[in-house]
């Protein structure tokens, strides 16, 4: 790779801690792709919740320091590595993940987890593509074995994962029920999929949807927030219904016994535990409901990287959610 420029700007942590540990460095080496791998330059990155958990040192999955978060990376092609066939200069991709970290002007990232993205979509919605409907597929089809027809919840529904869920859900033929905590998710939440949607700030949101639902119940309920929610959500299940825990905060003191006459379950999910051929059949969704038309990705919050700080800040204690929130990254180009 011949270039004039081997520096670059991109976000660093070097302790685990609150959103003061992310600092923004212009002199960080650019990254080189090696054999089955491809440089990106970065348009923008998507912020998911969980890389506030890593950052923090709490998550169970630690990366060694110094590192620059980001997995969602959307750009074009800078340098391909070698044995990269399906790939070259100029190429619009979106990834699943990154190997140097997507805070950044540039990332590399393996073949296996970078995509075609469609003209369809703008830089900023394949962004917004990789872990949110990676991980609603997941949920919803590899691990709780959703079926048309059945009646779904999702507990937090106007953030990434939840408007993938919906949309997901709604094209496979379910009836799909929604939370939000503002007014402005809830209307967004109606506009991506779901049938109804309730405001969880209510007091009386549980006793609403259990009357939607009616005696059945819901048969399975996609948790963004299980430290908070799981007890309620158990006592919503219908016969065999399952809880999938996609995101937690802490500990949540429940009562088994709320499992036992309905035969129901909770399911832990995590992508990072994904199999290869899962991860390409969650892949196969995506491309195809992009091909389709139904898979249109909601854009939320946008900052640059100047802001990663305050963007850390917001995914967690912001009012509500609306959309897949952004790292915006200006142009720069390799001379």
């Amino acid at each position: 790779m011949a270039t004039g420029r081997a520096v670059m700007r991109a976000v660093r942590v070097f302790e685990f801690g609150g959103p003061e540990v992310l600092k923004l460095k212009s002199d960080v080496s650019l990254p080189v792709p090696k054999a089955n791998q491809v440089l990106i330059k970065v348009h923008t990155c998507g912020i998911n919740p969980v890389e506030t958990y890593i950052r923090s040192g709490t998550y169970a999955r630690k990366p060694d320091l110094p590192y620059t978060p980001g997995s969602d990376v959307a750009g074009v092609i800078e340098v391909v590595g070698e044995h990269v066939p399906a790939f070259k200069n100029g190429d619009r991709v979106f990834t699943l993940s990154t190997i140097s970290g997507g805070y950044a002007e540039y990332a590399v990232a393996s073949v296996d987890t970078v995509f075609p993205l469609s003209d369809k979509l703008d830089f900023k919605q394949g962004a917004a593509l990789g872990i949110p409907y990676f991980t609603a597929f997941h949920a919803l089809f590899q691990k709780g074995d959703a079926k048309a027809g059945e009646t779904l919840l999702v507990h937090g529904a106007s953030g990434g994962v939840g408007i993938a869920t919906c949309q997901i859900a709604r094209a496979y033929g379910l009836k799909v029920l929604g939370t939000a905590g503002t007014v402005e998710g809830m209307n967004l939440v109606l506009k991506n999929g779901a049938h109804k949607v309730f405001n969880h700030r209510k007091k009386d949101y549980l006793a609403q949807i259990k009357e939607t639902a009616g005696e059945e119940g819901i048969d399975i309920i996609i948790e963004m927030l299980a430290n908070v929610n799981l007890a309620n959500d158990l006592l919503l299940l219908a016969k065999g219904g399952r809880v999938m825990i996609v995101g937690s905060r802490g500990p949540i003191e429940i009562n088994p016994r709320d499992t036992m006459l309905k035969e129901s379950s909770i399911r832990g999910i995590s992508l990072f535990a994904a199999s290869e051929e899962e991860l390409g059949e969650c892949a196969a969704l995506v491309l195809a409901g992009i091909e389709a038309g139904w898979l249109k990705p909601a854009v939320g919050p946008e900052y640059p990287l100047e802001k990663v700080t305050e963007a850390h800040r917001d995914i967690i204690h912001s009012q509500g959610a609306l959309g897949k929130m952004l790292l915006i990254i200006p142009p720069m180009h390799l001379s």
